[in-house]
């Protein structure tokens, strides 16, 4: 049964990461788990910081700038992920506020966040999202494009460390996670962001080295 307080719910989502990177011969620390606090207030994102979550992720750069500013002055520890759709006019507030930007997908981004980091100061990780199912409606880069984008980042000297991707909904999700993993290999990047609520465990037996979870740590709206 899922626990029904926040700790409870942590509890029971590390626990499932841990059984998951056993059967796949890894351990828990070698996967992080992001909690997805797009459009939940302070309120609710307090208790999961009180159990211990320290990751987190949001969708919206001004969303973002709202409220974790204030999270981050109690608790300076924490580590804020950008796992939206970023405009190139926001680079500079993304870097100055996220540790992490998960959605890199095109070159005027690429050029925009290396302006960015220099005028900012600050380098944080980036993770190219990949558009793994080819779906049009879908942020991303097109897996036939990923070399060529990869070679623009390094050109453009960004820290990119790994791939993320979102699979197509309503279908098996481990072959588009295998596709990933094969990516990442492929390229040399060894951070894999890939896995939600309703497939985080097959993600983990299949490498990811983060997972995104929003429902399993915050409930059902």
């Amino acid at each position: 049964m899922t626990g029904s307080s926040p700790a409870e719910r942590l509890s029971d989502v590390e626990t499932a990461i841990a059984k998951a990177a056993k059967l796949a011969g890894r351990t828990a620390n070698e996967v992080t788990l992001i909690a997805v606090s797009k459009t939940h207030p302070a309120e609710a994102i307090i208790p999961l910081i009180e159990a211990g979550q320290r990751h987190f992720g949001e969708n919206r750069v001004q969303e973002a700038e709202a409220k974790w500013p204030a999270l981050r002055k109690r608790w300076p520890d924490l580590s804020l992920h950008l796992i939206g759709q970023l405009q190139s006019n926001k680079a500079e507030e993304a870097v100055a506020l996220f540790d992490c930007i998960q959605s890199v997908d095109r070159p005027s981004l690429v050029t925009a966040l290396a302006k960015a980091m220099e005028k900012v100061g600050r380098r944080p990780d980036c993770l190219i999202q990949v558009n793994i199912g080819d779906e049009p409606q879908k942020g991303g880069c097109p897996v036939a494009e990923l070399p060529t984008l990869i070679e623009q980042c390094q050109a453009a000297d960004l820290p990119v460390t790994g791939l993320m991707a979102i699979p197509p909904a309503d279908v098996e999700a481990a072959p588009y996670f295998v596709l990933l993993a094969k990516l990442g290999r492929r390229h040399g990047l060894p951070m894999l962001s890939m896995g939600m609520s309703g497939d985080y465990e097959t993600a983990v037996a299949i490498g990811a080295t983060h997972v995104r979870v929003g429902t399993a740590l915050f409930g059902a709206r």
